[in-house]
């Protein structure tokens, strides 16, 4: 299938125009529309806005549709289809999952759209990882609060809906934040809290085979996430990862247009994305105040979006 696929990237100061099945198109001139943002979190998970706030700003920006993707939960698909109706904002709901690759060695987001939020298996999967997160939160709080003025009350300030809140280590940066430790979000995860940092413990994360495989069982559109991005791992999906995962999971696509990847790997996952007939979207990760990414940074066409909607087990609201 050949698809036409264009993205939106604000730190290029224009659009591309990507068609897949073309060699070597990659870069074209002129301004487009507001396309979609297919990666964006809530109070829900690790965001500092409500999915009504999501669709609100969206709105005011002139995107032409949003996706709600917390991590681990569909927690926030109530409000955001609400919200989407009271503002005529088309949403796609769906769920950016933490996964494991290669024993641990690689870490790997995949965003999961439009599928069965019934499905047992999913909901099972969802449970288990975010009791795990939990249960890591809470004992690297105790490692830190021995040396520093958090504890497990004032992460829990942090977050904003309860039980619902899928809770990890942005909350504690926050409380770190709170206390006066560091000035922001992103300088707790580049101290600390760091995987690097004396402080880290490791958390339960399924095998991507096992996500991919599971989202797709429950009629998911499913793409990897921000998959060419150094600054997230030392070691890099490889072109044979992609190409199993692709070939004998199911996979769908690839977000290329994401502001950690850089220029070298958006090309290679473009290549790749031609290669195995994959769809290239584009998301901004927008977390409000969390980071410094910002609403419809990055997009994704129309064209792509209405693939997805075809492709997906339920539908696109409002």
């Amino acid at each position: 299938m050949t698809v036409s696929l264009m993205a939106q990237d604000g730190a290029q100061d224009g659009a591309r125009n990507v068609t897949q099945g073309t060699k070597g198109l990659r870069d074209s001139l002129g301004q487009n529309s507001r396309g979609w943002d297919l990666h964006c979190h809530t109070v829900f998970s690790d965001g500092t806005f409500s999915p009504t706030d999501l669709i609100r700003m969206a709105s005011e920006q002139g995107l032409a549709g949003v996706a709600i993707s917390d991590h681990d939960t569909i927690a926030g698909w109530s409000e955001a289809k609400e919200a989407s109706t009271r503002y005529g904002v088309p949403l796609i709901r769906g769920t950016e999952i933490t996964a494991q690759h290669d024993h641990g060695r690689v870490s790997v987001h995949v965003l999961a759209y439009l599928y069965d939020c019934e499905d047992a298996h999913v909901l099972g999967l969802y449970e288990e990882m975010r009791q795990r997160r939990l249960e890591r939160a809470r004992a690297m709080v105790e490692k830190l609060s021995a040396d520093y003025p958090i504890s497990w009350a004032s992460v829990m300030e942090q977050v904003h809906e309860g039980d619902a809140t899928t809770v990890g280590r942005p909350h504690i940066a926050d409380a770190l934040v709170a206390a006066g430790v560091y000035e922001t979000r992103s300088d707790a995860f580049a101290g600390i809290i760091s995987a690097k940092s004396p402080y880290y413990i490791p958390v339960f994360s399924p095998r991507v085979a096992t996500v991919v495989r599971a989202l797709k069982d429950a009629g998911g559109v499913v793409v990897l996430a921000h998959s060419g991005a150094p600054s997230r791992n030392r070691s890099l999906l490889t072109d044979e990862d992609i190409e199993f995962f692709a070939c004998q999971c199911g996979l769908d696509g690839l977000e290329v247009w994401h502001r950690d990847n850089p220029p070298e790997q958006r090309e290679r996952l473009l290549g790749l994305a031609e290669r195995y007939d994959l769809l290239v979207t584009g998301g901004s990760d927008w977390h409000g105040a969390g980071k410094p990414n910002v609403l419809g940074e990055n997009t994704t066409d129309e064209q792509t979006v209405q693939e997805i909607i075809r492709r997906g087990r339920i539908r696109v609201l409002p």
